[in-house]
């Protein structure tokens, strides 16, 4: 079939498939998935105080002028370079950084890079709470990306090579669990904070250190992964951290072996990771590193997850009733994240990812008539209150799609396909497309949605057909694989096999 699929001899396929659920396992991944918080949290509060009046007063009055403007076009209130650089500018800091934090995940381990990236957070949180400029702001933001770009590198991996096997799936979707809970307790904080008064959204801005505190103290409890320990010659303390996440009792020797062959493998290679990934047989790895997170960004969810207030407000909805509106839809996306989470190692990735696709192209087709049908290409008029909260339920359902495939599995691939030697890099290189393509994108589209229209829906719903298709025929299935023995997913597949080198 297209998707390839595993069929593994021997007892390669059985490895940490003997390990229990441990506690240790359990509350470790926990701790390690709520780095997904700083990146929820910063996501979710950046669109909702662009709709403050008090902040817009003070950093954008073009914007408020736009907005007082009896004869304004509905697509175009928000339309500013400088306000979409505030958004977007963190993702430039992340993309470099992302790309650091690849030497340093590899030299100093995961969980030092996930506590540095805690740290560089909070720095910009308190910058950005005390912004007194622009200048202040964008830098406050910088510090918030290199930040977010050392967890979101450090973090997918940890939990792909922390996790059993069986339920690697689930552990690593905690990820975006914990990143979709950040947007909603962001959308609720900002509909409290816009109720303050004109130091409200330095509240809301401020708050991001909060998260940062949380997940540094608990990345400097946790201990580092096996493999982590392993890559760095710590084989006793990696033998250990091994038998408490697969239980007192296991037979962890043939997964420990495993890990020490792969090491060895890794040592082998003179070259760089960074060169080592560019070679012919690890060209479907690269492939899916750069065109998952690309085609993530191209779903549109995170730009609508960064205006979902503007949008909501042009559209119809007053101030409240659009922050309202987006703490909905993050509460839809986080409960369809848990429900990916059972089900993610139960059918599989590929399932996932092309029913979620179909739906998505359906509601944002949808979207786009309602839009078409009722403000046409002028977007003189705002929309009923009985369309405004159509539109909402349209998105809510394409939300709920992302939620359970695109947004969840787009952290989840790239983490368990690499081999040891270049998992830090091409996470790394996943990572930095995601960033590049989410600052182009968040950078435009509010000049797309003046200049687009409703089309703009209709843009994103395209891209989802091509990128349903790529999984379809491209992606194998890797559910159930130990990260080790990955490369025999690539050897049975039907276009792969022919870049892989196979292994006896």
């Amino acid at each position: 079939m297209a998707g390839g699929g595993y069929a593994g001899n021997g007892s390669t396929g059985n490895i940490g498939s003997n390990g229990r659920l441990t506690m240790s396992v359990i509350i470790t991944c926990i701790v390690a998935a709520s780095g997904g918080l700083i990146f929820g949290y910063d996501i979710g509060i950046s669109g909702g105080v662009t709709t403050m009046e008090p902040f817009l007063r003070k950093f954008f009055p073009s914007v408020l002028r736009k907005m007082a403007d009896a004869k304004h076009n509905t697509y175009c209130v928000y339309d500013s370079q400088v306000l979409t650089a505030f958004t977007s500018s963190l993702y430039i800091a992340g993309l470099a950084s992302s790309l650091v934090a690849s030497f340093i995940t590899k030299r100093m381990g995961r969980k030092c890079t996930m506590v540095l990236g805690g740290c560089t957070f909070f720095t910009g949180a308190i910058i950005n709470g005390a912004a007194i400029n622009i200048a202040m702001l964008i830098l406050g933001r910088i510090f918030l990306g290199i930040g977010v770009g050392f967890t979101n590198q450090a973090t997918p991996v940890y939990l792909s090579e922390m996790a059993p096997p069986k339920w690697r799936g689930a552990f690593t979707i905690g990820f975006q669990f914990f990143l979709g809970t950040g947007v909603v307790v962001a959308n609720v904080i900002n509909y409290r904070t816009a109720q303050i008064g004109s130091w409200g959204w330095r509240l809301s801005l401020g708050l991001a250190a909060v998260p940062a505190v949380l997940m540094t103290i608990g990345a400097l409890l946790v201990s580092d992964t096996p493999s982590s320990l392993v890559e760095r010659g710590k084989l006793e303390q990696a033998k250990q951290s091994l038998q408490r996440a697969r239980g007192v009792g296991i037979d962890i020797e043939d997964e420990y072996n495993e890990i020490l062959k792969s090491s060895e493998d890794s040592k082998l290679s003179t070259n760089e990771p960074f060169t080592t990934i560019f070679q012919r047989q690890y060209r479907p790895h690269l492939v899916m590193a750069v065109l998952i997170p690309f085609f993530q960004q191209l779903t549109g969810i995170n730009v609508i997850a960064f205006y979902a207030p503007v949008i909501f407000q042009s559209v119809g909805f007053g101030s409240n009733s659009a922050l309202i509106a987006a703490v909905i839809l993050g509460l839809v996306n986080l409960v369809s994240i848990v429900m990916s989470m059972f089900v993610v190692d139960r059918f599989g990735r590929r399932v996932l990812f092309m029913e979620g696709g179909i739906q998505m192209v359906v509601f944002q087709v949808a979207v786009a008539c309602v839009l078409g049908a009722q403000l046409g290409l002028t977007g003189d008029q705002q929309l009923s209150k009985g369309y405004a909260i159509l539109v909402l339920i349209l998105m809510c359902i394409y939300a709920a799609a992302f939620g359970w495939s695109w947004g969840p599995l787009t952290w989840l691939i790239p983490s368990e396909i690499f081999p040891m030697k270049i998992r830090p890099a091409g996470q790394s290189i996943s990572i930095a497309v995601n960033f590049a393509t989410t600052f182009v994108l968040a950078q435009m589209f509010l000049t797309m949605l003046c200049h687009f229209k409703f089309y703009a829906f209709v843009f994103y719903a395209g891209w989802i057909t091509v990128m349903t298709s790529f999984v379809a025929l491209f992606l194998p299935e890797t559910k159930g694989i130990p990260l080790d023995s990955m490369h025999i997913v690539w050897e049975q597949h039907w276009y792969w096999h022919k870049f892989i080198e196979r292994k006896e």
